[in-house]
Order: structure tokens, then C-alpha cells, then sequence
């Protein structure tokens, strides 16, 4: 996300009566147009907005700076405070994962302005050791709600959002654009907006789906195309976008409501959704979980679990997500969970506290950055804990995954003992240890799933598994509870407490 600093007052440009257009104070004038080309979003005048002001703000912290400035419309103070907590994530997201982190310039400007609907686009530069890059995100805004939207929100849900994503694959795929590059995900349709004739520009950022050199990457749908996929807030958005309003004045504002959208965030996936309901004694749920990748055949495996409809959860360390970010995004997008698994892979017990809380800052700020969700579940490498590892998990949100049935995948490359080992250890509730990184467990992965499959299981992430999860707290298995007046309880959580012991 990089690129040179543009002021706020030239990102916004200025506006002029259309041509023909009667300009007399006493006859009805025509509707004027907002600037704009027709590959880019649209402009809103600052004059033509009373009270428009600026946030702005400089820091320098841990050596990176940081320059934020957003626009302000009266009466629109959630959308400000909003836009504010969205530039202090972006900015931690790149001191964290950015390498050689120098600056971040965070610049704002409106792209829609109307009594109803407000539009901001962020202009994102960054600078480190790679190089400089721009970004670009835009967010809108329901005055009536007081509720800031993504851009995905535009669209009528992840049905529309994956059509959307076929027209861009076709438009772009013409430029070169891998296909495999883009995936209907909330994170890289995050610039969506509209040009003055009312076409859908869908832009992305520098280096994001294309080499960073060749620039900005867009498409543009046309309307009569787009039309159908927007929600009814879209096309308010739409209409808004494509028009002037002089003297734009809003009433008081919209105290927000809780929650989003009634059918969710198009592009935007919990991990923990799914049909099945592990917490009952007789479900057959399992969790499959992969440390140290994404690998070069991981998406190979992905084919695997989609043809299947099988689930898994995948913990990544810093340099595989750097090397195949693209293996994220499609492992986000097709509903499996991505959980954290340090940087370097260290034995968390061994360092001391400020490198843990590095170790797994890093990562976190990595998987945002690509799928923009951040994630909840660690799992410490070799399993190593403490108390003092429990509490920087605490600390960043993340509750341990431990595992209660292991491959030894990592020792003994050969997938028939592989599979093996993952159909015998198999239980209700059961988490299995294995690495995608690894091509014989990639081989072992089909059988270990028509396995499971023919024995009754269902396959989800660990957060299906264990439905809630404590910042801090370990898990070692998601065995469902028997019910209350089983008179087994304590002899269960003996049993339970001893597995931990031994594992620890």
C-alpha cells in the first residue's frame, strides 16, 4: 500500500455546473455532476459540504512514522471516529508485519456525499525495505444508522460478491491478472465505489493481485451489470455518488446500532459458523489442523478439503505467508480458519516475553493484512507453554491450541503411516496434529479424509470444535461434555487434567 503523499485538498476536486446547465438563482437548475474519470471513484468538492474539516494527526513510534488525516462532516462524528480506529489498525498492522517498517502516510478523501449516504477513500503510502507502494480502501457511511460500512456492503450478499468477483477475474485476465490472485474476500474488495456514470470501480492495491510495479490495478463494471448485485444500501450509494449535493448539511447524528448487516459482512467469514454442533456427546466432530505453512502443495490439499466439504484449521508462520500470500487468501475465502504460529518458530518457553509478544504481533498483523481478519487461536511451537506465554496470548487475544493426536508427520515421511495414525487417533473431538508443509502428509491427506468420512466424522475448524475459546487458556481436545447427570464428571476431568500434565 504505497505511494507519493497527496495532500488532502487535491484529492478533492473541485466541481463545475455541467455544460448547458442554467445557472440563474430563480429557475430550477440541473443536477450536477461529480468529478471524476471513468476508470476512478468519484470526487467530492470540499466547498459543496458545510463544515467540512479535517482530522490530522503525526506519530513515531517503535521508529516508523505515521501521518493520519481523514475528512470530518458535521454530524457524521461516528463515521470520524470510525475512520480513526480503521487508520490506527492499518498503521499497527505495518509496523508489525511490514519489513524494514519506515512510514505510513494514512490520507482521506470524500468520494460520496449526500443526506443519506457519505463515501471516504483512503489513500494508503507505505515505504520499507521493499520498497513504496499505495493502497486504497473506501468506506461508506448510512447517516440514518450511524453505521460504517465496508465496501462489500455495497453488494446484496456473498453471492453477489462472488459474481462480482467473476466479472473482475474476466476484465482483469485480459490485462494479465492472474485469476488465482483474487478470491471473494472483503479484504481485497475493499475500494469499491462509482464513477460519475454510475459504473462500479473496483480498484486494488499496488502489488496486491500484480507485480507492484505495474501500479494501480482496476476494473470497472458497467452498470447495467453491476445494478443487479447491489443491496439496497448500494444503490442508494450508487445514486448518491453520481450526484452533486450544494450546501450539504446533516442533522444530528445517528447514534450507532449494534451489530452489521442482518446476513453478515459479504467477504467477511467467522470461523466459527458452520451447521455442525460439536458441543452434543453424539456428534463425530474432528478438528484437522496444519502448523508451519502455507506450503508450496498446500493448495493442493485445499482441493482435497473443498471436494470433500471438509474444514481445517491452519497455523502459519511469518515467512510462508510472506512467500505464498495468495494460498492465505484462498484458504480464508473457502471457509477454513488461519490461526497463529509465531514468526520463526521458537520455543516460546525458551525467549523472553518481549520476543513472544513479537513473535506473535507479527503474524497477526501478516493475516490481517492479507484476509483482514485478525486471528484468535495460537498454537505454540512444540507445544511448549507457560505462564508467562498464556499471558502475551491473553494479552493479544489469542487462546492456545494444543493437540491431542499427533502424526509425527514431521519425523516419519510416509503418508500411508500418516493416514494411519490420523484414522486410529481419531475421536469425537479429537485435534490432529500434521504440517502442509510436508508433501507426504499432502499425499496422506485424501485417504485420512474418505477415512474420516466413511467413519461417521465431520471435519470443522478448532473454533467449530470448541464453539468458545479464553484468551490465554490452553486446549488440548474438543471432547464434548457428557450431560450433567452422567455422575462421570470428575473422573472425565481427572482424566483430562492428566492428559494435560503428560502433554505439558
Amino acid at each position: 500500500m504505497l505511494a507519493v503523499p497527496v495532500a488532502l485538498a487535491t484529492l478533492l476536486c473541485a466541481c463545475s455546473p455541467s455544460e448547458g446547465e442554467n445557472t440563474g438563482g430563480s429557475e430550477e437548475q440541473a443536477p450536477q455532476r461529480p468529478e471524476g474519470e471513468p476508470d476512478a471513484l468519484t470526487a467530492v468538492a470540499p466547498d459543496t459540504v458545510e463544515g467540512l474539516g479535517e482530522e490530522s494527526r503525526s506519530e513515531d513510534e517503535g521508529g516508523v512514522d505515521v501521518e493520519i488525516a481523514y475528512p470530518t462532516v458535521p454530524g457524521a462524528e461516528p463515521f470520524a471516529e470510525r475512520l480513526d480506529a480503521i487508520a490506527e489498525d492499518e498503521a499497527e498492522d505495518f509496523r508489525e508485519a511490514a519489513p524494514g517498517a519506515e512510514s505510513l502516510e494514512v490520507r482521506g478523501a470524500l468520494s460520496a456525499a449526500g443526506p443519506d449516504v457519505l463515501a471516504v477513500r483512503l489513500e494508503l503510502s507505505e515505504k520499507d525495505s521493499d520498497g513504496e507502494r499505495t493502497g486504497y480502501s473506501t468506506y461508506w457511511y448510512d447517516t440514518a444508522e450511524g453505521h460504517t460500512a465496508y465496501s462489500t456492503e455495497l453488494l446484496a450478499g456473498q453471492k453477489e460478491l462472488e459474481e462480482l468477483d467473476g466479472l473482475v477475474k474476466d476484465r482483469l485476465e485480459e490485462d494479465g491478472v492472474e485469476p488465482e490472485a483474487l478470491y471473494p474476500i472483503a479484504e481485497l474488495y475493499d475500494s469499491v465505489g462509482f464513477n460519475p456514470d454510475g459504473d462500479l470501480v473496483v480498484e486494488f492495491d499496488e502489488g496486491q493481485v500484480a507485480p507492484a510495479d505495474e501500479g494501480r490495478v482496476h476494473a470497472v463494471v458497467p452498470g447495467e451489470d453491476a445494478e443487479p448485485l447491489l443491496s439496497d444500501f448500494g444503490a442508494q450509494a450508487r445514486t448518491t455518488a453520481t450526484q452533486v449535493t450544494p450546501g450539504l448539511e446533516l442533522e444530528e447524528a445517528a447514534a450507532p446500532k449494534d451489530g452489521g448487516p442482518a446476513g453478515g459482512v459479504p467477504g467477511r467469514f467467522d470461523p466459527d459458523a458452520g451447521g455442525a454442533d460439536c458441543s452434543d456427546p453424539d456428534s463425530k466432530c474432528v478438528a484437522l489442523t496444519f502448523d508451519d505453512g502455507p506450503g508450496g502443495r498446500t493448495p493442493e490439499l485445499l482441493d482435497t478439503l473443498a471436494e470433500h466439504d471438509a474444514k481445517a484449521t491452519f497455523f502459519v508462520t511469518g515467512e510462508p505467508v510472506r512467500e505464498h500470500p495468495r494460498t492465505v487468501r484462498r484458504e480464508y475465502a473457502e471457509g477454513h480458519e488461519i490461526a497463529n504460529h509465531t514468526v520463526t518458530h521458537p520455543d516460546l518457553t525458551s525467549v523472553g516475553e518481549g520476543q513472544v509478544r513479537d513473535e506473535l504481533s507479527e503474524v497477526n498483523g501478516l493475516v490481517r493484512r492479507e484476509t483482514g481478519m485478525l486471528p484468535t487461536l495460537m498454537r505454540p511451537p512444540y507445544g511448549a507453554t507457560d505462564g508467562k506465554v498464556a499471558s502475551v496470548a491473553e494479552d493479544l487475544g489469542l487462546a492456545e491450541i494444543i493437540w491431542n493426536v499427533d502424526t509425527n508427520d514431521w519425523k516419519d515421511r510416509n503418508s500411508s503411516v500418516v493416514a494411519d495414525r490420523a484414522l486410529k487417533g481419531a475421536a469425537p473431538g479429537a485435534i490432529i496434529l500434521m504440517h502442509d508443509i510436508h508433501g507426504t502428509t499432502i499425499d496422506a491427506v485424501p485417504e485420512i479424509v474418505e477415512g474420516l468420512n466413511e467413519k461417521g466424522y465431520t471435519m470443522v475448524t478448532v473454533s467449530q470444535l470448541l464453539d468458545e475459546t479464553e484468551p490465554g487458556e490452553s486446549y488440548l481436545d474438543g471432547v464434548p461434555d457428557e450431560p450433567e447427570d452422567d455422575g462421570d464428571e470428575d473422573e472425565k476431568d481427572e482424566k483430562k487434567g492428566e492428559e494435560k500434565e503428560e502433554k505439558d
